[in-house]
């Protein structure tokens, strides 16, 4: 396992950039919150690469779960609101 460590971890960074260029670049807002997630959470699946599961835990439960729903959340209000 340790033989595959580097290239896990050059897969994973190569996985978190190709997701945060489509989010950057996409058109549509539920897509672009969806890679922003997705990036969270291979960033999580990297803190596990790296020995640390509690930052890894951390970043799965904030930075990818609660933001995205956050994110979705308000959108839906900001979208509820343009129809009343």
């Amino acid at each position: 396992m340790i033989e595959l460590m580097p290239a896990l971890t050059l897969l994973f960074a190569a996985a978190m950039i190709g997701a945060a260029f489509v989010a950057i670049q996409v058109e549509q807002i539920s897509i672009a919150i969806l890679a922003a997630g997705l990036v969270s959470l291979l960033a999580s699946v990297m803190f596990l690469f790296f020995a640390a599961p509690d930052v890894a835990m951390t970043e799965a439960a904030i930075g990818s779960g609660l933001t995205t729903f956050l994110f979705f959340f308000v959108l839906g209000r900001v979208r509820g609101d343009k129809h009343d």
